[in-house]
C-alpha cells in the first residue's frame, strides 16, 4: 500500500537516517526461523524463564479477576512496595507518591525524556550506550548529543568531558547515565557519581539514572545518585522487574523522582499506556517480597559465567576483555583483527553461526569491540566464547 500522506518526522527519524543498531539480531533469528541453529549471544534475556512460584501468583491474580483496569499510578500495595525498597537500599526518603509504575524501563526512559524535555531541547547521554537511547531522545523531540568514553577509562565517563558537551550545547536539559552500565559492565564509582552530580547541578540538568542492572554488581558498589547530596530533587530513576527477576515479558518497571513530576507524570501514563495490568503487578510485589536472596539467584548465573570468561580470555591473545564490574554482558575488544565491530559480528555468524550484538550498536566509542550476552548455559557458553577467540585468532 502506497502512502501518499507525509509521515511524522518524530516517527520517520528515531534512527536518525541509519541502522538502528539491531541488523545482527535480526539477521540471526532470519537464520533460526529459516531452520539454521544458531547460538544467541545478543540480547539481555536470561536462559532461565521467569520462576514458578511468580508466575503461578500472577496466575493467581489473574484468576481472582484483576484483569480489568488498573490504577494508572500503579497499584498501592506495587508503589508502596518499590518505594520501601529504594528507601532501604539508598537512604532517601521514598513513598508511593514517588514511584510511577510503567510498562517496563523503556517506557520509563520515554516518559522521563518526555517530562524533562521540550521539543528542539538536547538531551545529553554516555557513549557507549543501550542501543534504543538515541531513538527514545529523538522520540520526545529532543536532540540528542553523545558524550564519548573510553575504553582506557574503562568506560568511566569523566566529569570534564559532560561539562564540555553541557557548555557547548547552551540549551540541554537532561542527562542520561547507565550503572551498571550496558553494554560495558562498568560500575560507576564514586568518584564518577559525585562527578556527574556536581555537572548537573552547575547546569541544571535533570539527571535520569538507569538503574535495571543494580542486583547485578560483581565488583565495586552500585550508587544511585539520588542518594548523593541536592540530587533527590533533579534525579529520576528508572527501575524493572526484567533484568532482577528474570521477568522481561512482563512489561513492568517504574521511574522513581521528586512527587510534583511524578504527579505530572500520571497524567502523561493516562494518555499514552494507561498503566500496566493489574495481575502482573500483583505478581510483582510478590517477587519484590521474595527478598535479595531471590535476586542474588537470578543474577548468580551471570557473575559465574563472567568468571567463565576470564579464564577462556586468559589463554588467547586476539581478544581484550574490557573488566565487567556488573550486568549480564562482557565487553570484547576485537581490534586486533583489523575489523570493525560490525564485520567481525557478520563473519562470526556466518562462518560459525554464532550471534553477538557489534560494538557499533552501542555507538562510536565502542567501534572495534564487541558485545556478548552471557544468557545461555555454561558449557554452551564456554564453546560459544573459545569458537569466538579461535575465530579471532584466525584473523590476527
Amino acid at each position: 500500500m502506497t502512502i501518499h500522506t507525509p509521515m511524522s518526522k518524530r516517527i520517520t527519524t528515531l534512527t536518525g537516517g541509519g541502522s538502528d543498531g539491531w541488523d545482527v539480531f535480526i539477521k540471526a533469528r532470519k537464520l533460526i526461523a529459516a531452520g539454521t541453529p544458531v547460538t544467541e549471544l545478543t540480547i539481555g534475556e536470561h536462559d532461565i524463564r521467569t520462576a514458578a512460584p511468580i508466575l503461578q501468583d500472577m496466575h493467581r491474580a489473574a484468576m481472582g479477576g484483576h484483569t480489568g483496569y488498573a490504577m494508572v499510578p500503579g497499584i498501592d500495595a506495587l508503589r508502596d512496595t518499590v518505594a520501601k525498597r529504594t528507601q532501604e537500599r539508598t537512604g532517601v526518603p521514598t513513598t508511593r507518591d514517588n514511584v510511577l509504575i510503567t510498562p517496563g524501563g523503556q517506557s520509563a526512559l520515554f516518559a522521563a525524556h518526555a517530562a524533562t524535555c521540550d521539543p528542539g531541547d538536547t538531551a545529553l547521554y554516555l557513549d557507549p550506550y543501550y542501543a534504543t537511547y538515541p531513538g527514545t531522545l529523538r522520540g520526545v523531540s529532543a536532540i540528542p548529543h553523545a558524550i564519548k568514553t573510553r575504553a582506557e577509562d574503562a568506560f568511566q565517563p569523566r566529569a570534564s568531558d559532560i561539562d564540555a558537551a553541557a557548555r557547548a550545547t547552551q540549551n540541554a536539559k537532561s542527562l542520561l547515565i547507565n550503572s551498571p552500565n550496558n553494554p560495558t559492565g562498568t560500575v560507576y564509582s564514586q568518584a564518577t557519581m559525585e562527578g556527574i552530580a556536581e555537572v548537573c547541578q552547575s547546569h541544571g540538568l535533570w539527571l535520569i539514572s538507569d538503574e535495571v542492572y543494580d542486583t547485578q554488581v560483581w565488583e565495586g558498589t552500585h550508587l544511585s545518585p539520588r542518594a548523593l547530596p541536592d540530587m533527590a530533587g533533579r534525579t529520576l530513576v528508572v527501575g524493572s522487574m526484567s533484568k532482577s527477576h528474570a521477568m522481561t515479558g512482563s512489561r513492568c518497571g517504574w521511574l522513581i523522582g521528586p512527587a510534583e513530576i511524578i504527579d505530572h507524570l500520571i497524567t502523561f501514563a493516562t494518555h499514552t499506556t494507561y498503566g500496566v495490568p493489574g495481575f502482573i503487578q500483583d505478581a510483582s510485589v510478590f517477587a519484590l517480597n521474595q527478598g535479595t536472596a531471590f535476586e542474588a539467584e537470578i543474577a548468580a548465573p551471570f557473575e559465574r559465567r563472567r568468571a567463565l570468561a576470564r579464564d577462556v580470555l586468559a589463554q588467547q591473545n586476539a581478544v581484550g576483555l574490557i573488566p565487567a564490574q556488573g550486568a549480564m554482558y562482557l565487553m570484547l575488544d576485537i581490534r586486533a583483527t583489523g575489523m570493525s565491530g560490525n564485520d567481525f559480528a557478520n563473519a562470526l555468524l556466518d562462518t560459525h553461526h554464532i550471534a553477538v550484538m557489534p560494538g557499533e550498536s552501542f555507538g562510536e566509542a565502542a567501534a572495534g569491540h564487541i558485545r556478548v550476552a552471557m544468557t545461555i548455559e555454561d558449557a554452551a557458553f564456554e564453546t560459544a566464547l573459545k569458537t569466538l577467540c579461535d575465530f579471532a585468532e584466525t584473523l590476527t
